[in-house]
């Protein structure tokens, strides 16, 4: 039976299993420790006891540095294992095809989420889930399977523009599931305790395998048993700097001055962005928001919108020609007044408001792929995804990290902290963003 070359229900699915259990994650965390430290049951309906500065017995600040050390813990071990797995099978993914980039990851986070089940269904040692966010990274992780996506599409797209709106698309269907799945996370905890989340993504996750595996079809279709490339017969860390040095000796130093540029815009932006974002439940939980699951839920549900909302811009701004540099820029400061904002918030309704000047802070993301993949060959196109999805990766863990670690040194005098240098962060992108100005226009014109 002929395959579907038909990504969108996978990620669609990804997203929707991941954030079911992304917002619970760092509740589930908190409340451990909270008895863990405190040898008292978490209060799940009386915030008053928790937050209470009144209240001398409570260890707020204490749960609220432990909990931001854990994540810290969790994302310096699963880090390296992740890079280097994502590096190798997406440039491995331009020679026997897309899907492992995508089977792979959905294995271990099936494992990730089934090891959050056992954790919490049979009470076990809370530090099992670093050693199960370890095992995890040895398939790659979300950065892989997105890396290994976006190639995907790199395949079935050649018009420039076309490109650029699919590639948007599969951030809006993420924003679009992630946010059903985020808003229900709340109403989930309080009917039915964690047990059940974890489950039902551990099932999502069971049939985005069976539908990776048996209906996705290969966009590069090559016999398993052709022989391979002559790079490909060297070792993986040979293959892996052969791979990122053909990506840049054969073109002109000028595409590479503006691949490298484009590379760090990204970066810097992904990092910035996934600092501040990945603090803001810690902050929801602490004083003197003090948030309960349904509150959270609904603040995730509204900060996943920013999916959709960056999508209809970048089409609305792709329909109307407006310069993709103008669009990167309207991201980034859309990123750097929530950013402020949420650093100042002190209230509930100001806390569910900071997220509106964020609603396209998802843009220049996929225009920033589409800009690095129209400039590239089509062969060169899993080598330079490898490149993002290892980029991503490493931002991501190395955002946690440091964010976690400044928070819990902050939290004590200023917990705002930690947004407002994610804001600051936002300088460097913008800073980059002058010199890819002029090169930009050219490669759009040419795609």
């Amino acid at each position: 039976m002929k395959g579907l070359l038909l990504i969108e229900p996978l990620v669609a699915f990804y997203a929707f299993a991941t954030f079911l259990v992304y917002p619970l994650v760092p509740q589930y965390v908190y409340r451990r420790l909270w008895q863990d430290i405190t040898n008292n049951t978490y209060p799940v309906s009386d915030n008053t006891s928790r937050c209470d500065p009144s209240n001398t017995s409570s260890h707020n600040e204490e749960v609220q540095k432990a909990a931001s050390l854990f994540s810290l813990y969790n994302e310096l071990i699963s880090i390296i294992p992740s890079l280097a797995v994502t590096f190798i099978l997406v440039a491995y993914s331009d020679q026997r095809g897309r899907k492992i980039t995508i089977i792979l990851p959905l294995i271990g986070s099936l494992f990730y989420a089934l090891s959050f089940l056992a954790v919490s269904f049979f009470e076990l040692n809370l530090y099992l889930l670093i050693v199960s966010s370890f095992v995890s990274a040895l398939f790659g992780g979300s950065g892989t399977f997105l890396g290994g996506c976006f190639s995907y599409i790199a395949d079935l797209c050649e018009d420039g523009q076309q490109k650029t709106l699919r590639m948007a698309g599969i951030d809006m269907v993420i924003g679009l599931l992630s946010g059903v799945a985020s808003l229900s996370t709340g109403y989930f905890l309080r009917a039915a305790g964690f047990n059940w989340p974890f489950f039902t993504s551990a099932l999502f996750l069971c049939f985005n395998l069976l539908y990776a595996v048996f209906i996705l079809e290969e966009t590069l279709q090559r016999p398993l048993d052709a022989p391979l490339d002559g790079c490909l017969r060297r070792t993986a860390m040979h293959q892996l700097a052969y791979g990122v040095y053909q990506l840049f000796a054969a073109a002109s130093r000028r595409r590479n001055v503006l691949l490298m540029l484009l590379l760090l815009l990204f970066g810097s932006f992904s990092f910035a962005n996934m600092g501040g974002h990945s603090m803001i439940t810690l902050y929801e939980l602490n004083q003197p928001l003090c948030w309960n699951e349904i509150l959270i839920g609904y603040g995730s549900a509204l900060s996943m919108t920013m999916f959709l909302t960056s999508f209809v811009g970048v089409t609305v701004f792709s329909r109307c020609r407006v310069p993709n540099i103008v669009i990167i820029l309207i991201g980034i400061l859309s990123v750097m007044a929530g950013m402020t904002l949420v650093a100042f918030a002190k209230t509930t309704l100001m806390m569910f408001l900071v997220r509106l000047p964020m609603l396209l802070a998802i843009m220049p993301f996929p225009v920033l792929r589409s800009m690095m993949s129209k400039i590239v060959s089509k062969t060169e196109q899993g080598a330079l995804f490898a490149c993002l999805a290892c980029l991503d990766s490493v931002n991501n863990s190395v955002a946690i990290a440091v964010f976690s670690s400044l928070y819990a040194a902050t939290v004590t005098w200023y917990p705002g902290f930690c947004f407002l240098l994610s804001a600051g962060l936002c300088v460097i992108p913008l800073v980059l963003l002058v010199p890819t100005t002029p090169s930009s226009g050219r490669v759009r014109d040419n795609s």
